[in-house]
């Protein structure tokens, strides 16, 4: 009879960063099971302040703090996120589990889902009906977001919380890790943001009520190109993003969006073909979707007739520099916020829509 009572233990989360907390459920799954795969969600998105550290930077972070034993029964896979359709990214979590679990036994692999209790685990666990369930008790107090938020403030927050606070949180190689990660350009870049969204947030302070920011972006396709502005400025400079912007207190919201097209990217493509293009719109509400804080974009999908020369673009008023994209280019770590996802909604890509989003890489 097996020592292990499941063949399997599938862990999903983002683990930015791991702590003390993730790593007891992945002791606790090596414990109970022959093999665990832990899901590293939110891989191949562009650095923020949510999401600071890579897949790899994640995987390096918790390898680190297991036995070559215990690793060679570890498998950790990257997992692109889909906002805005639980179907796509269930679809992708069952596929990744069956590849794996095939390729180590001959028989039906008794597969269950473990996570802590009272966690978001349990929103998991209405999704994978045909997986039994494992839980642990959660480590009082130790949350991702709290050891990020000092993190980013400025270099001696940062080594105040890894002198004294992270002992409690961290494992060793995790704290480490971090702090080596101080060092980089790319803190440097998230510290910068984080300081402009203190200062975007102190402009709001005095409200009555936390702010609510209403949006439009521009879906524009043609010739399997898709239609972006290259970020000029903080935050995410150097991304692309979808044209768009704020709506103005006497517009509706596609007149706000035609606007943006025209100022922002002075799209050469006449104002009623474009209005006779439109073929889809959406309200996109992730609550984390935006760095400003609560922010609702309704975005408009433009499907414009395929013709051998794409429309002319220029840089408009914002300065960002505006640019037709191969959808085969399109690259959720080179895209703003949750764009790739917004992309995603409207022209059906599937989660595993990057060459490299097989399990193991």
């Amino acid at each position: 009879m097996s020592d292990k009572d499941f063949d399997c233990l599938v862990f999903i989360g983002r683990f930015q960063p791991p702590h003390r907390g993730h790593l007891e459920v992945i002791h606790q799954a090596l414990a109970k099971a022959h093999q665990v795969i832990v899901l590293v969600g939110s891989a191949w998105q562009a650095r923020s302040l949510r999401n600071p550290w890579t897949f790899d930077e994640r995987s390096q972070m918790i390898r680190a703090c297991f036995s070559d034993e215990d690793n060679a029964r570890l498998e950790l896979v990257p997992l692109l996120d889909a906002l805005y359709n639980d179907d796509v990214w269930v679809r992708d979590v069952q596929q990744k589990v069956r590849e794996l679990t095939r390729a180590t036994s001959q028989k039906l692999p008794n597969v269950a889902l473990i996570g802590a209790q009272q966690s978001q685990s349990n929103y998991f666990l209405t999704l994978f009906p045909q997986w039994q369930s494992s839980s642990v008790m959660p480590v009082d107090g130790v949350t991702s977001e709290a050891i990020r938020a000092p993190l980013f403030k400025s270099m001696e927050s940062a080594m105040a919380f890894l002198d004294t606070a992270a002992d409690r949180t961290l494992e060793a190689p995790v704290a480490n890790a971090i702090e080596a990660f101080l060092s980089t350009p790319a803190w440097q870049a998230l510290h910068q943001e984080h300081l402009l969204l203190e200062a975007y947030q102190s402009a709001w302070r005095d409200a009555p009520y936390p702010p609510l920011f209403v949006t439009v972006n521009a879906v524009v396709v043609q010739s399997g190109h898709v239609l972006l502005v290259e970020r000029r400025s903080a935050p995410g400079e150097g991304l692309y993003a979808l044209p768009g912007g704020f709506v103005q207190n006497h517009e509706r919201l596609e007149d706000a969006c035609l606007r943006e097209l025209r100022e922002r990217v002075r799209l050469k493509v006449p104002l009623p073909v474009l209005k006779g293009s439109l073929r889809a719109q959406r309200l996109f509400d992730e609550p984390h979707r935006s760095w400003r804080g609560r922010t609702l974009a309704q975005a408009f999908y433009f499907a414009l007739r395929p013709e051998q020369r794409l429309p002319d673009v220029r840089t408009g008023q914002s300065g960002h520099r505006a640019t037709w994209l191969p959808l085969a280019e399109l690259d959720p770590e080179q895209l703003f916020e949750d764009h790739f996802f917004i992309i995603q909604s409207f022209l059906g890509l599937p989660a595993g829509f990057r060459a490299d989003s097989s399990p193991g890489n």
